[in-house]
C-alpha cells in the first residue's frame, strides 16, 4: 500500500508566462500529471472502463499556495502525499520543490465516481482495488517535514 509519490516535471517553455517563470495554472496541471503517474505506479489508472460504465475521479476542490518562482528548465520534484482517505474520496497533498526549496504547496480533493451512458455522475465508495494499494498518509507525514524520497 502506497501514501507517497514523488514525480519529476521539468518546466517546459510553452509552460511559462513571458518573464519565463512558471504560470499558475500549470501548477494544477502538475498536480494532475503527478497524481495520473502515482495511481499508474500502482498499477491503477484514474480512468477505468467496465463495459458502459466508467469510473472516474473528477475534482471536487483543487488549490495552490506560491512561495518562490520555478523557471524555464527548472526540474521539479512534485511530491505527493495522501493526505486523506475517505469511503469515496482522497485527498492529495503536493509540494513543488527544486534544489531543497519550496516552491509551491497544493491540495486537491477527488471523489471516486460511476458515469452511465445516459445517467448522471453518481459517487461510489472507493473500490477494492484502490482501496487496497493506496492508504492515508500517517499523521506525522502530511506536513512534508520529515519527507524522504520513495
Amino acid at each position: 500500500m502506497a501514501w507517497k509519490y514523488l514525480h519529476r516535471r521539468r518546466v517546459e517553455f510553452a509552460d511559462t508566462d513571458m518573464a519565463g517563470i512558471l504560470h499558475f495554472s500549470r501548477y494544477y496541471v502538475y498536480m494532475e500529471q503527478a497524481e495520473h503517474a502515482f495511481f499508474r505506479s500502482l498499477g491503477l489508472s484514474v480512468v477505468t472502463r467496465q463495459g458502459d460504465v466508467t469510473i472516474g475521479w473528477p475534482r471536487v476542490s483543487a488549490t495552490c499556495s506560491f512561495h518562490a518562482p520555478a523557471f524555464f528548465e527548472d526540474v521539479l520534484q512534485i511530491r505527493l502525499l495522501v493526505e486523506r482517505k475517505g469511503v469515496k474520496s482522497l485527498t492529495l497533498a503536493f509540494e513543488f520543490v527544486r534544489d531543497g526549496e519550496r516552491l509551491a504547496k497544493g491540495r486537491m480533493k477527488t471523489c471516486c465516481c460511476r458515469v452511465r451512458p445516459g445517467h448522471r455522475m453518481q459517487s461510489i465508495a472507493i473500490p477494492p482495488e484502490f482501496d487496497e494499494r493506496i492508504q492515508e498518509a500517517p499523521s506525522e507525514a502530511r506536513d512534508f517535514a520529515n519527507w524522504t524520497d520513495p
